[in-house]
């Protein structure tokens, strides 16, 4: 069965307010060039108040779907027709898909980004064998500990600044979970497999996060959501102890790949020449 969208280039999007910084345009052309489609991926500017109406025009112009970045992942998900259980647990929306019957599905994909990052770019290790510590407690948190619960770690340690955003993760996703003081930081790395930074810290333009990994096993895994500077002070102090560091573009990259399955029916792969194409602007 065709309809009209069969007939115009292939669409798709990410709305955000401020949306200038997103790589996700540059990665997408990437993909369009790579596989031959004549396509667009616009980057969009759009206000909240002015989110439900702009999603409702742009499935009328002909887009497959969009991906939702701040301040939208919350109203992503309230204004989906249907929601994946991965979007529903961790309580937000990064991906809507734009149906040929005119209803929203919404998805998010950052746990699959995070999990995809770390098993390519830290190959031995073994999730079940040791607890995680994650780093802060907002969004990019809430979808990396869903990602580890997945993957089968035995606990996940959240430490945030404010300890009752913690807590309210350790409510939400259940035992497994335990809330640390953020002046515990130090002493929780002992014993875990592998260190999840989630804040801003470290983050180009932001003080690093101080963090001493004394304590961690050499043979745990650190990785940093932050991916500009790609290589941030907790990388580099990792790599200095020989631990195995994973920065952060990879979940950038991978997170990606579901929605463009979806919209244009071709799994990308995440190759050296698309990190380089995404390098562009980050130190």
């Amino acid at each position: 069965m065709t309809d009209e969208r069969d007939e115009r280039p292939l669409l798709a999007g990410v709305c955000g307010d401020p949306i200038a910084q997103s790589k996700s345009p540059r990665l997408f052309r990437h993909w369009f060039e790579t596989y031959g489609l004549a396509g667009h991926y616009v980057p969009l500017k759009v206000a909240a108040p002015d989110f439900p109406d702009a999603i409702r025009g742009l499935q009328k112009a002909g887009f497959r779907g969009v991906n939702c970045t701040i301040p939208h992942k919350i109203s992503a998900l309230e204004i989906a027709d249907e929601v994946s259980d991965s979007a529903r647990a961790i309580g937000a929306a990064n991906t809507l898909t734009f149906r040929r019957d005119g209803s929203f599905f919404a998805d998010n994909t950052d746990a699959f980004g995070f999990i995809e990052n770390l098993r390519i770019g830290a190959a031995g290790w073994d999730p079940p064998s040791a607890p995680a510590v994650m780093l802060g407690a907002g969004g990019a948190a809430r979808a990396g500990i869903f990602a580890l619960l997945e993957a089968g770690v035995p606990a996940v340690r959240v430490l945030n600044r404010t300890r009752e955003k913690a807590q309210k993760l350790r409510d939400h996703f259940g035992e497994r979970v335990e809330a640390i003081s953020w002046n515990e930081r130090n002493d929780a790395l002992a014993g875990s497999g592998v260190i999840v930074n989630s804040t801003s810290l470290g983050m180009l333009g932001n003080p690093p996060l101080e963090l001493v990994l004394a304590d961690a096993s050499k043979d745990a895994v650190v990785t940093d959501m932050v991916y500009n500077p790609l290589e941030t002070p907790l990388l580099a102090a990792a790599k200095a102890r020989g631990m195995i560091a994973v920065d952060g573009l990879g979940m950038l990259l991978h997170q990606a790949r579901p929605g463009f399955r979806t919209w244009f029916e071709i799994d990308p792969d995440v190759t050296a020449g698309l990190r380089a194409a995404c390098l562009e602007g980050v130190r």
